[in-house]
């Protein structure tokens, strides 16, 4: 196995792990160390979908600017 394969499998299970967390914390019967996982996964998300957003803005105005 590939050093690459091995980080993205990891990074993959930290999502997948950070979800079912998520949904976990939800229900409200989620111990207290699922309910910091959640808080942390629900605010990297919400920082990636800002993060996002910005780019493809700036990525509008700067075509646009070249018509």
């Amino acid at each position: 196995m590939t050093v690459g394969v091995l980080i993205l499998s990891v990074l993959l299970a930290l999502v997948v792990g950070g979800c079912v967390c998520v949904v976990w914390a939800s229900r409200g019967t989620a111990p207290r160390w699922a309910r910091v996982v959640a808080a942390v996964t629900r605010g990297a998300g919400e920082a990636l979908w800002v993060l996002m957003r910005s780019n493809k803005g700036s990525s509008r105005s700067s075509s646009g600017s070249d018509d």
